[in-house]
């Protein structure tokens, strides 16, 4: 009796809770939520980032080409856990705009459990498929024995990441950015000191670096975890947990564009790797060189990434609770600061490839001429269509924090796989590793081509429910 007094009365102020999401000045809102989201995920960028620049100063470029092989099933790990917590955290805002308090719950507990689920055959997959995993994703023979001492510490720290990435978009929902962003940040202080511990002082090499990781996603993880003991919108009870098929259904729905997202970059990445496996040896760079280069552009572009993402993300809960609740001048408005915010990461992002490209790859490592003029090709070209990239990315998360799942994931199937792997694939066989490089640039431009036809369409969608609603608020004469 106690307890259901103590749920009911929780249930009554959730409402307080929410409710200042369709009140407060939108620019407060954007800066109290995007800016921690955007620490957040660019911390968690940084984790693979200070693993290569660590790696590339101790071991050298065949340590990094070896991340680089490792990293897509990282990725994949990641898709998963965004899948179930980006979409948990929609399906909460959308309750919680439509004082749904049952579905907020329940949406927040079978996040938990899928998490744990996934988590533990991800990890069973990685270790008894872990050479099949390698090769597909385009290892070589040089950097083979680099990659097995890698990967294994990821491994066993994968549980805990997967748990934190779903868990942060829920926690940010639950309106406590700040506490998401303290916990990863936490992770990743344990993992800048662990590093160069590891790398220099211990000379456990790639290994050391990878045992860096786990420990701080170990640690951010049981932060995480420790939240949940004092919720503000929400309190999970013990059927909170229990898999409820329509709310595993909803919650993957709307996940499924970070889902693919992800998995795209997977794609990506192991097509571009086993092109360079397969057109490297004809040219002067040979197959290493372009492999570890590719690499460090790619996670220099997930900080670009973390930035866009951070900042959609972050209206995520406004966007949710104002189009839930039906105050779509709020979604517009919202939706304009989103767009000109990643405008402005775009316009720096791409001055900084174009300009100054060296000062960049020289953070990695002090490698040969033939290595540099490679690494300086992929960031001018590779990274060219950047600030096309950010107005695409950041409308498809606009997209699903509305709700609209289909729009969301086909703006993100079409720019990296439907796009991308056809143009790189033709590229590579037809100018080798150089020329390949433009496939990015190409998809860039078609997709945004495209994000314009998608975000038009859903205007003009959100201006008929608004004269819809308006028409229904006067009454009749």
């Amino acid at each position: 009796m106690e307890v259901e007094k103590m749920e009911n009365a929780q249930y009554e102020t959730t409402a307080q809770h929410s409710a200042y999401l369709g009140t407060e000045p939108i620019r407060k809102l954007l800066l109290k939520f995007s800016v921690p989201c955007v620490l957040s995920m660019l911390v968690s960028a940084l984790y693979n980032i200070v693993d290569q620049i660590f790696i590339g100063q101790g071991v050298g470029y065949l340590g990094n080409a070896a991340t680089n092989v490792v990293y897509p099933f990282t990725v994949i790990a990641l898709a998963v856990s965004l899948l179930i917590g980006d979409g948990s955290a929609a399906l909460l805002s959308l309750s919680l705009g439509r004082r749904d308090t049952e579905e907020a719950h329940r949406s927040v507990g079978n996040c938990i459990s899928l998490t744990v689920l996934c988590a533990i055959l991800l990890t069973l997959v990685g270790f008894v498929w872990q050479d099949d995993i390698l090769r597909l994703f385009g290892v070589t023979a040089e950097c083979m024995d680099y990659a097995h001492a890698y990967m294994l510490p990821i491994l066993i720290g994968l549980p805990f990441y997967m748990f934190t990435s779903a868990c942060n978009g829920i926690i940010r929902a639950d309106g406590s950015p700040q506490y998401a962003m303290a916990s990863t940040i936490m992770g990743a202080v344990m993992n800048l000191i662990l590093d160069p511990i590891a790398i220099f002082v211990l000379h456990w090499d790639v290994s050391g670096a990878a045992i860096a990781t786990a420990a701080g996603q170990v640690v951010t993880a049981l932060l995480s975890a420790l939240y949940f003991r004092r919720t503000k919108t929400f309190m999970l009870r013990r059927e909170s947990f229990c898999l409820h098929g329509r709310t595993v259904r909803t919650l993957s729905g709307l996940g499924v564009s970070s889902l693919i997202i992800q998995l795209a970059i997977v794609i990506v990445m192991a097509v571009a790797n086993n092109m360079i496996n397969r057109y490297g040896p004809d040219s002067i760079y040979g197959a290493n060189i372009p492999l570890s280069a590719v690499g460090i552009v790619m996670k220099v572009f997930a900080i670009v990434v973390s930035f866009v993402v951070g900042i959609a993300l972050g209206g995520q809960p406004v966007v949710g609770y104002n189009f839930g609740a039906g105050n779509y001048r709020r979604v517009f408005s919202v939706c304009r600061l989103i767009l000109l915010a990643n405008i402005v990461v775009g316009v720096i992002a791409m001055a900084l490839f174009e300009l100054c490209p060296l000062a960049i790859i020289h953070l990695f490592g002090s490698e040969s001429a033939l290595y540099n003029e490679y690494a300086v090709l992929c960031f001018r070209i590779f990274l060219g269509g950047i600030l096309l990239f950010c107005v695409q990315r950041a409308s498809s998360i606009f997209l699903m924090s509305m709700g609209r799942a289909f729009a969301s994931t086909l703006l993100s199937v079409c720019r990296d796989v439907l796009f991308f792997v056809p143009a790189i694939v033709l590229l590579a066989h037809l100018y080798g590793v150089v020329g390949m490089l433009w496939a990015a640039v190409i998809s860039d431009i078609l997709s945004f081509l495209l994000t314009v036809v998608l975000m038009l369409r859903e205007y003009r969608r959100i201006r008929k429910l608004e004269t819809a609603d308006t028409r229904q608020a006067v009454p009749a004469a």
